[in-house]
């Protein structure tokens, strides 16, 4: 009996090698390509909104966001983080933050095809009236002019559709979609810039103190990587239980 328990415990294994080699790696929240892919994606699409506005400010990465992104992402669940209506719950600085969510094959994934479908919802919102015909609280919340912190995660959940299936997790500083007001106020680009702050691609830059802002002791709950079936630190929980 045990020597068939290991038996079947290297074919396991063996599956798993075979398996990770082909599998897309997912990226973390430290990794600079994945930082820099979601924060030029982001700023790309607040620039080009229309009408144009007149307050943009442009982002940058917020390491407890991505935490926060990251912990919720782990769950696995396609719905909002509960902390979202709760003062200083997801964020140890921002009392409120905002957040976005793309579900799709790991295959496809980029952040900017995931930034891109959600701009893309701009079709069906109408500034002047503040109206929507169909879902577009995506859209408001990426080109929302005073959100200027973004963090982002990805994770492979199956149980929301396969074994490549990614949930995609931006969170943003401070909130947006507050209802009854536009994301933005329109007017020429950069025109409502604060004083000090260069235009920089139709968009206002912050002081360059902000942008380097750490949160090491924040640790929102779930924020332990995400064990998938075929990681090596799985493999090791299984071989410590047989044997």
């Amino acid at each position: 009996m045990i020597l068939k328990k290991k038996l079947s415990c290297f074919w396991t294994l063996g599956l798993c090698l075979v398996a990770s080699k082909s599998s897309p790696k997912v990226p973390s929240i430290t990794d600079p390509t994945f930082i820099d892919q979601a924060v030029k994606a982001h700023n790309e699409m607040r620039g080009k909104v229309w009408p144009t506005a007149a307050n943009m400010k442009h982002m940058s990465w917020d390491e407890a966001l991505a935490k926060t992104a990251k912990a919720w992402a782990n769950k696995c669940l396609f719905g909002h983080n509960p902390c979202l209506p709760k003062s200083l719950q997801c964020h140890p600085t921002f009392q409120y933050i905002g957040e976005n969510i793309w579900l799709g094959p790991l295959r496809i994934f980029t952040p900017r095809c995931a930034v891109e479908a959600w701009y893309n919802e701009s079709q069906f919102y109408d500034f002047n009236s503040l109206s929507c015909s169909k879902v577009c609280g995506h859209y408001t919340q990426v080109v929302w002019a005073n959100s200027y912190k973004i963090g982002c995660a990805v994770a492979i959940c199956p149980n929301l559709g396969g074994p490549n299936t990614a949930i995609f997790v931006c969170d943003y500083g401070p909130a947006g979609n507050y209802p009854n007001m536009h994301p933005y106020a329109n007017g020429s680009s950069c025109s409502m810039c604060e004083e000090g702050e260069i235009c920089t691609k139709k968009l206002c830059p912050l002081n360059y103190c902000i942008l380097l802002t750490a949160y090491p002791n924040w640790n929102p709950e779930g924020i332990a990587p995400q064990l998938a079936a075929c990681s090596p630190l799985y493999l090791l929980s299984v071989l410590l239980r047989i044997f």
